[in-house]
């Protein structure tokens, strides 16, 4: 079954293209996640359908509330950290969602 994972930040543009880098290094790795990008203000319309959501540094203040809304479900949250998240660095990013689902 396929992890789904969604990478949430303000307008969606840069956690639209730290998804890109992720899926390139998810592939070569041979795992099967569907890694999507969005804007916060779309994260309610693709709870249901997510099983992992990683929030952008920039959004820190927003855990706690990100966190809640999944409360009862078996959903993790992840606040990327801002040094692969600036640089893009797909491998790390992927490498921290691992560390938590282990």
């Amino acid at each position: 079954m396929s992890l789904q994972v969604l990478l949430v930040c303000g307008t969606g543009a840069s956690s639209g293209f730290m998804a890109v880098s992720m899926r390139k290094v998810a592939k070569k790795k041979g795992l099967d996640y569907q890694i999507k990008a969005r804007s916060e203000s779309e994260l309610e319309n693709y709870l249901a359908e997510t099983d992992v959501i990683m929030i952008g540094p920039h959004l820190s203040f927003m855990e706690a509330e990100i966190k809640q809304l999944v409360t009862g479900t078996d959903k993790k949250v992840i606040l990327m950290n801002s040094d692969y998240y600036a640089t893009l660095d797909g491998e790390k990013a992927l490498d921290h969602l691992q560390s938590v689902l282990d």
